[in-house]
Parts: C-alpha cells; structure tokens; sequence
C-alpha cells in the first residue's frame, strides 16, 4: 500500500451547497464557447471567422507564439460570435451547436502501440493538447519538452469541490486509457494522488501504469502543486506536467473513439442554488441552462471553478476550461458597522477572532463582501498557518513586488501558481491581491528567463 502523506497546514473552509450526488443529463445549451483567457501566455490567432460552420475538433485558433498548440471546438454548430476586450483582446469564441453532432477524425489507437511523437501529434491536432499544465508557472506545456514526471491529483480538497470518485465512476476504461497515453510523453512516472481520507475507488485500485500516492489533511492537500512539492520538487530546470483528472477521461476518449468528445460532468454548488447536484454536460456550455429557476433571487456571484481560484462570469456566461464546478454565492456589495467586533456565530474564520470555532463542524454562508479594507502589509505568521509547503510565502510576495528576481527565485517561485497561495490570500489581515501580485511575478519570470 502507497505511503500516506500527512498534511497539517491549511484550512478546510465549510460553506453551504454542497452538490448533492444525483447525477442529470443536462439538456444542450443554447450556445458554446471557448475562451483564450482561460489559458495563460498564449496569443491567440483565429482561424475562423462569424459564420463560419464547425465540427467537434475544428480549430478555431492556436498560440501564435506556439503555433502547434491548437484550441477547437467542443461542439459541431455556427460560430455566431467572436467577443473582445480591452485592445480587441478576443474574450470568447462562441459557438451555437447543431441539433446532431458531426465530429472531426482524429488517430484512433491503443497509446501503448505508438510512439511519443504520434501521441504528441495526435494530442495538438485534435485540440486536447492544452489540457497539459507545466509546473513551474502553470502555463500549457511545451510539446518540444519532455517533462521528468506527470502528476494527476483525483481529488479536491477546496470548498464545494466535485467528487471526482463520482465523476469518474463509470469512466475507468477511457481514464486508464488515458494514463497510457500520459505514459508515453514522459520517462519519468506518472503520479496518480488519492484522498488517504476515504475508502479507495475503482481508479486507484484498479489503475495501472501510476504510481499511486495518498495524502491526508486540509485544504490544500489536493492541490497539485503541494503534492509535487512533497514528493518530486521543482527546481529551476525541471519541469513536471499536471492534467486534471476529467481531461485524462477526455484524452483517452480521443484514443479509444478518434475523436474529441467534449461531454464533462459538471458540478452544481452554493449556498443560493437550490438543488444543487452534478450535470452530465459539454465543456464551455452556457451556465443558463444549469441555474434558469435553480438559485435564490438575491444579487448573485457567479463562479466557474471554486471561491478561492475561479473566475466571476455573468448568469449566462460560460464555463471555464479547466473547470468541473459553478459556485454561485451572495454578493458582498453592503456595509458592516463594527463586523468585525460583534460575537459572530454564524461568521467563519480562520482564527478565534468570532466563536463559530466552537462549532469546528458547522457550515457557512458566506459572501464577496472584504469585511475590511486594504492595509499596511505586515508578517503575522498567517499565511505560513495555511501553506503546507517550505517556503517563505510573504517574502516571495515582497519580492515580487519589489522585482527582484534573484530573490523570487530564492523564495520559491517555481513552485507556486495561484491555486498555492489562494488561501494566503483569503486569511490575509491586510487584504493584499496575493494570487495577482504572484501571477504577476510569474509572467515577469516568463519574460525575463525565456
């Protein structure tokens, strides 16, 4: 049996909302998209244009600094929309789909039959190949390199986070197949990290080609980043790749079927959701369809991915990449007089400030409201509370500020990405910007060492 890793810094922070493990057949959404800001350092070129007819696997754009990496479609349909931002920076590449999907050919085989660079080819051309995250920086992987090891965590530990025991509960044979591809892009071993917590699934007992790894303990103990960090650590010129558990059932359907199969099963979840639960759907679908009549009538945030690390988006905006979760949670837009000096039972916190703590089980409703406002930027001890990893969290923070990159270096910057330090960021006193100062400071390293 794998060795289990105790975690014992961090933070479990119990909301409302729990998805509900009753799984719907979502009905088709109205439109699709995909959207270049999910992706980090990447200069998007289209490759369509509005009108345009698609299939599943069509490209719609690549990187133009990497012009291999393509970026296509999850469905077959009309592009309809190409919105933009600040300096026309494309936001969104939308899609309505066809009544009956048409899908683009792509290699079908057993991975274990071909070479590195079939799999490689067959990962770019058919769009899947983003779906590979590089540690450090957590940018899309570069096809040139060959990482020294392949993690997989499958579980979550943040707040209202799919269980991916039972998302992955019918998939084992594409995620297996999946693992064999992963296998042949790298010489190392491909990590496969489990929740030490609960009863092993059909993944870690039956799952070959891995080296399973168990961890135990608070949030973040599933995130990637603090499973590399105790078990394979990266330094200046390592890489090591990171793929999501979902992405990998996905890869391998693209092997076992030849073609891009888009369907994820997504998770519902909130305190102002109604009936949450999980949804078998199609990546970058429409939230409308899963919330239309299904949340509270209160002023509403919504969320693709969890409260600490997703990304606001509108009730009928689109679902992120990356993401098998929407958290809708009130809005904080309101004024607390003296907050923070009332009892404060039904307030959590990660200190004794409020007596909540006496109820260590209990779960909260909580909001976007700051309950302060920014302050001088001091050492408490915080944010080394909630980081189970061996560094120095608010000097890499001051550096970073300051630029220095000898000292960013030093203080470990190649082995955080915002997902590492989202909790520093939410037990901050001083209500410091924590996960954009550090994406800041890594796109400075891109700049400079590239």
């Amino acid at each position: 049996m794998a060795k289990v890793i105790k975690i014992k810094r961090g933070l479990d922070i119990r909301l409302k909302g729990q998805a509900e493990k009753v799984l719907i057949k979502a009905e088709r959404s109205g439109s699709y998209a995909v959207k270049p800001i999910d992706f980090f350092n990447i200069r998007p070129k289209l490759t369509v244009k509005v009108g345009d007819r698609v299939k599943a696997g069509t490209v719609l754009f690549f990187n133009k600094y990497v012009p291999e990496v393509r970026f296509c479609s999850p469905v077959s349909g009309t592009v309809t929309a190409i919105n933009r931002g600040e300096r026309r920076a494309i936001q969104e590449v939308v899609i309505v789909p066809d009544a009956e999907l048409q899908y683009e050919s792509f290699l079908k085989a057993d991975p274990l039959t071909l070479t590195r660079e079939q799999v490689t080819e067959n990962l770019l051309k058919s769009g899947l190949w983003p779906m590979l995250k590089q540690r450090p920086y957590g940018i899309i992987a570069k096809p040139s390199e060959k990482p020294r090891s392949i993690f997989v965590s499958a579980f979550d530990s943040s707040p209202l986070a799919p269980d991916y025991d039972f998302i992955l509960q019918d998939s084992f044979d594409d995620f297996q197949t999946g693992i064999n591809a992963l296998t042949k892009l790298t010489d190392g071993l491909v990590h496969l990290n489990i929740n030490a917590d609960y009863p092993p699934s059909e993944i870690s007992t039956k799952a070959k080609n891995v080296q399973i790894n168990r961890f135990r303990g608070p949030h973040p103990s599933g995130n990637v980043g603090v499973q590399i960090h105790h078990i394979d650590p990266i330094h200046k010129n390592g890489v090591v790749w990171t793929v999501n558990p979902q992405d990998v059932v996905i890869i391998g359907r693209l092997f076992s079927k030849g073609v891009f199969d888009a369907t994820k099963i997504i998770a519902l979840a909130g305190s102002e959701v109604l009936r949450p639960r999980y949804f078998k759907a199609m990546m970058g679908a429409s939230i409308s369809q899963f919330v239309e009549k299904n949340v509270t009538e209160d002023k509403l945030r919504y969320i693709s991915g969890n409260v600490l690390t997703g990304k606001r988006i509108p009730h009928d905006g689109y679902l992120g990449f990356f993401d098998s979760l929407i958290t809708v949670i009130p809005e904080g837009d309101y004024f607390e007089l003296f907050g923070w000096a009332m009892p404060g039972f039904n307030k959590f916190s990660s200190s004794r400030s409020f007596f909540s703590w006496l109820n260590p089980g209990k779960e909260y409703l909580v909001d976007t409201n700051y309950h302060g406002g920014e302050r001088a930027y001091v050492i408490t001890g915080q944010y080394e509370s909630v980081l189970p990893m061996d560094i120095l969290p608010v000097h890499l923070i001051k550096s970073i500020m300051i630029e220095d990159i000898d000292r960013m270096e030093n203080l470990g910057i190649y082995e955080v990405i915002e997902e590492d330090l989202a909790l520093c960021e939410f037990v901050c006193t001083s209500k410091t910007e924590v996960q954009s100062i550090l994406r800041n400071g890594i796109e400075l390293m891109i700049r400079e060492t590239s």
